[in-house]
């Protein structure tokens, strides 16, 4: 149970602005599914949030060292959840993705970014050097490498590509120097070629040309992006109203409850609506950086980081796409979009990022 003193110390602000975000996040969902073949995904979405909260509050009361002790136990149950979807998981829109269970689907994958957050934080604070060695970033970045390859082999890049700002942010604050990390950034740049030949698939190339010019194609790869940009700029100052936007009604944007769900809010809501889900994104940001320099320990700073980089990059991805600003790639947008297990690995994150400022003060 939580001892009453740390009852006092729990950021009561912070769990206001997440659980703003996510009742914004059921409103949109809502707004878009309503009528027709979703109807119920709304109802989904509460569940899952009731789900999250309980997840949220466990991750809350037990001491996040107790958690990282034992994160190499919960990071290899992710690891055989990954081999298990790719041996047994549930296909649906091209990939093997879910494990089915009598009440809901899991997507591990979600899962994965909070387990190696805790990994990896326990891995450099044991490793107490005054900056991470070639082998201690070797090790960090095996460990990242290894639920990238499953989560990308399923095939899902994008949520795998989530995994590498928890290593780049964790073994950077463990001291990694800046040269080290310009170093793979050219790496990566030389790579690149080589990784579009023989890495990407036929439809990942599709997408990154169309994002250059959208119009080439504008019925096929195109169209996801030009549809993106058309809900955003309609919007206005105002907004056409909730359950009042034309390309979220008449489905003009495919699968807007989950990808595209700021486009959404962005065509009914318009600029104010913007500015207020960016302001409660940045609120929560800061807030949290704030946590993890509040850190008692290295521990709790590199997993507040680490969780934060995950979060942080998807949310910047996800709402540059909704723009048309960057290349079209399913990544939802934290807390909106619709997705048990994005939802419930999102709040667990959060309530360990609590947990680690509520306990700043003890022993």
């Amino acid at each position: 149970m939580l001892e009453r003193r740390l009852y006092y110390h729990i950021d009561w602000l912070l769990i206001a602005a997440i659980a703003a975000l996510s009742a914004i996040g059921v409103a949109m969902i809502y707004s878009t599914t309503h009528a027709g073949p979703n109807a119920g995904l709304y109802v989904r979405q509460l569940y899952a949030i009731g789900i999250g909260a309980f997840v949220f509050m466990a991750c809350l009361t037990i001491d996040y060292r107790t958690l990282a002790d034992n994160s190499l136990a919960i990071y290899g149950l992710i690891i055989a959840l990954l081999v298990g979807v790719l041996l047994f998981g549930t296909t649906g829109g091209g990939a093997r993705r879910w494990i089915e269970l009598p009440f809901f689907n899991l997507q591990p994958s979600e899962f994965a970014k909070v387990a190696l957050a805790l990994a990896l934080a326990k891995f450099f604070d044991e490793s107490r050097r005054g900056s991470p060695s070639v082998t201690d970033l070797a090790v960090g970045g095996g460990l990242t490498l290894i639920p990238f390859i499953l989560i990308a082999k399923q095939p899902d890049l994008g949520t795998a590509v989530t995994l590498v700002p928890i290593f780049l942010a964790v073994a950077f604050l463990a001291g990694m120097r800046l040269r080290l990390l310009g170093i793979l950034l050219i790496l990566a740049v030389l790579a690149a070629p080589v990784a579009w030949r023989y890495a990407l698939k036929d439809y990942q190339r599709s997408r990154i040309a169309t994002f250059i010019n959208p119009e080439q194609d504008p019925r096929g790869a195109g169209y996801q992006q030009i549809q993106a940009r058309i809900s955003v700029g309609s919007g206005g100052i105002w907004g056409k109203g909730f359950l009042k936007g034309t390309q979220g009604q008449l489905r003009f944007l495919p699968v807007a409850w989950n990808d595209f769900v700021f486009s959404v809010l962005a065509e009914e809501q318009g600029f104010v609506g913007v500015i207020v889900a960016l302001g409660l994104y940045l609120f929560v940001i800061v807030r949290s950086l704030e946590a993890a320099r509040l850190s008692k320990d290295r521990l709790g700073a590199y997993l507040v980081i680490g969780i934060l980089a995950t979060f942080t990059f998807q949310v910047i991805y996800n709402i540059t796409m909704s723009a048309g600003l960057a290349p079209v790639k399913g990544l939802t947008l934290p807390l909106m979009s619709s997705g048990g297990s994005s939802i419930i690995a999102t709040l667990a994150g959060f309530g360990l990022i609590l947990n680690v400022r509520m306990r700043r003060f003890t022993n």
